[in-house]
């Protein structure tokens, strides 16, 4: 299983024993990341955290996608969620995404999830580009990118659809130094 050290936490993928905490950390965090992700709901429940942790299990298989818990340096105390996706094999670039319960936010955890996942993919998926793709408004996530050392390169109109419909979106990126 790989396991990700990233400054005070662990990026591990998530095994069937995380799924109460997860629907749980998603169920806490509706006022914040339930803003910009569609599938987060205020009655997420544990089979739907088992239906995502297999098909993270089955993505990370035929290596489409690369997802991980982001938990306390214990490996049990979840904080968040974060991964890499998207990954185009031709042009060797990928998407890199994260999200931290509402109790945890502001802490750190999501810059150093991010840059922990940008220095797996330029050394271990042999990407060039990853781009962190951010909804206009979501400032706390704008902020996780920049601190995390991307470059912001642009607002592309109707870039996501969230709940509301299309929306623009400021990318960003990094490369390999």
């Amino acid at each position: 299983m790989t396991q990700l050290q990233a400054g005070d936490y662990l990026l591990r993928p998530f095994v069937p024993a995380d799924a109460p905490a997860f629907a749980a950390a998603i169920r806490e965090s509706m006022s914040s990341v339930g803003k910009w992700m569609p599938w987060a709901h205020a009655g997420y429940t544990e089979e739907e955290a088992l239906s995502w942790f297999a098909f993270c299990d089955a993505s990370r298989a035929e290596g489409s996608a690369h997802e991980f818990g982001i938990f306390q340096l214990d490996g049990v105390t979840l904080v968040g969620g974060g991964g890499l996706n998207k990954l185009n094999t031709h042009n060797c670039f990928c998407n890199l995404g994260y999200w931290v319960r509402e109790s945890a936010q502001r802490q750190g955890a999501a810059v150093a999830a991010a840059i922990a996942l940008a220095r797996y993919a330029f050394l271990h998926l042999n990407q060039v580009r990853v781009e962190i793709v951010v909804a206009d408004g979501n400032e706390p996530s704008a902020a996780v990118a920049r601190k995390a050392g991307a470059t912001h390169e642009c607002l592309a109109r109707n870039r996501l659809v969230l709940r509301d419909g299309p929306v623009a979106a400021h990318v960003f990126s990094l490369v390999p130094d």
